[in-house]
């Protein structure tokens, strides 16, 4: 048979066999099959004049160039650290770029590997002996804990417990995740930027199945109350999940060590931020090993003894049968936790732990300088912070936030008379301009 009777070779139906099924379904042609509105057909021409690469590069670059040049001072989740340059060059070879899943083990050992390491890391950091080779972003690998709490808790109960403050997408994913089944998410208060311990004692009962805390919060304090959580979750047979990042975690206090069952967080390393684009945490204890969300990495032998790796115990409904699937979670961020490892990898435990006083400096020193500034008052809690704090101003925060803009700042606004601000590695040169900047507006 010729090819021009086969037709596409990813669509190979003889002529007449493509007749008889159009016959069985009642149509003349294949176009029959499809109703696409007329003013989104496509007529043949794409409509974008034929231009030379430069002419494309100073089209965009003039594009771009629209866009305000801000020197941000934002965080709240998505946080800036300088990535090394090794990171681009080693992630942009092409056998990290055109991999998809490594299913087949015997042509991705070394991504495999990779991933393997990123999990180890993981491990190291947190004190748990399982994480996966990562999810989404926080907001999905938190859905993943409530489900996994409601699955593994032997006992009856349908509460999720959160902080009020958390922030307003995460609880959205999360109250997405826990739809269609009992579970519902409630809130428990803050106290000067920390859990409320008091009243949050009042509030958990043994209805709960989940209690979440973070580490920094949200406000960029230090939690101080990490075991007392931990015991108070214990008492009531409710798993206890830890939001961090890897950078808090080289310097904070070891989740194992304070009783969390599961930690999750977004990376924040190997990549710039992207407000969006993210790589998802997940770790727990080994007794979850077989509700493990996602995928998970192994290390074993090949047939000649030698060291081998291998995506193994697959939990979602494609890999196994549908009833006894714990996730649906279609896939992982291989190629962002690559780039991960790669980054802990070249900063090593000690750059890991420098780069984390360092935030804890910047913040220190940045709010010392804010708080002797008239009509600011910073940080607002009593507290010890990470990267970031909250500040307070006689000005209403709205008008103030604006005019830093026209200063050249972005700051995150947060009620009528509070900002926070992040200050990191990539924006720590520029904290005596925007001193200056809060000089000149908040008064």
């Amino acid at each position: 048979m010729s090819s021009d009777d086969r037709g596409s070779p990813f669509a190979p139906h003889t002529a007449e066999e493509t007749a008889a099924m159009l016959e069985a379904v009642g149509v003349a042609d294949e176009e029959a099959l499809f109703d696409v509105p007329e003013p989104v057909r496509f007529d043949g021409e794409f409509g974008i004049e034929p231009r030379s690469e430069r002419a494309v590069r100073e089209e965009v670059g003039a594009m771009l160039a629209r866009n305000d040049d801000l020197t941000e001072f934002l965080g709240r989740g998505h946080y800036a650290h300088y990535v090394p340059s090794l990171v681009g060059h080693l992630s942009d070879r092409s056998e990290f770029l055109t991999s998809y899943t490594q299913y087949q083990p015997e042509v991705a050992q070394g991504f495999l590997q990779a991933l393997f390491e990123y999990q180890s890391m993981l491990v190291e950091l947190t004190g748990l002996p399982v994480a996966n080779c990562s999810m989404y972003d926080a907001a999905t690998a938190l859905g993943e804990a409530a489900t996994l709490a409601s699955r593994v808790r032997q006992t009856t109960g349908t509460r999720v417990l959160v902080p009020e403050n958390l922030l307003h997408g995460r609880r959205e994913v999360l109250e997405n995740y826990v739809a269609g089944s009992d579970l519902t998410v409630e809130s428990y208060p803050m106290a000067d930027g920390n859990a409320d311990l008091d009243a949050l004692a009042d509030i958990v009962d043994d209805e709960v199945v989940l209690l979440y805390a973070e580490n920094p919060t949200v406000r960029g304090c230090i939690e101080e109350s990490l075991a007392d959580l931990g015991t108070l979750a214990d008492e009531h047979e409710a798993l206890f999940t830890l939001g961090s990042d890897p950078v808090a975690l080289s310097v904070l206090e070891e989740p194992a060590s304070v009783g969390a069952d599961v930690v999750v967080g977004d990376c924040s390393l190997g990549l710039p931020s992207a407000y969006g684009m993210g790589l998802g945490l997940f770790a727990c204890r080994e007794e979850f090993l077989r509700q493990v969300p996602g995928r998970l990495v192994g290390a074993s032998e090949d047939d000649a003894g030698r060291r081998a790796y291998t995506l193994t115990l697959q939990t979602r409904e494609q890999h196994i049968r549908r009833e006894r699937a714990t996730s649906n979670i279609c896939t992982n961020q291989a190629w962002v936790a690559l780039r991960a490892a790669m980054h802990v990898a070249s900063l090593g435990p000690d750059g890991l732990r420098d780069l984390a006083n360092d935030c804890v400096r910047y913040a220190r020193d940045l709010a010392a300088d804010l708080d002797a500034v008239e009509g600011l008052q910073a940080p607002v809690h009593d507290r010890h912070y990470l990267r970031e704090f909250p500040v307070r101003t006689d000005q209403p925060a709205t008008a103030v936030a604006t005019d830093l803009r026209d200063e050249g700042f972005a700051v995150h606004t947060l009620d009528d008379h509070l900002l926070q601000v992040c200050v990191t590695d990539a924006n720590a040169d520029a904290t005596d301009d925007l001193v200056a900047a809060f000089q000149e507006v908040a008064r």
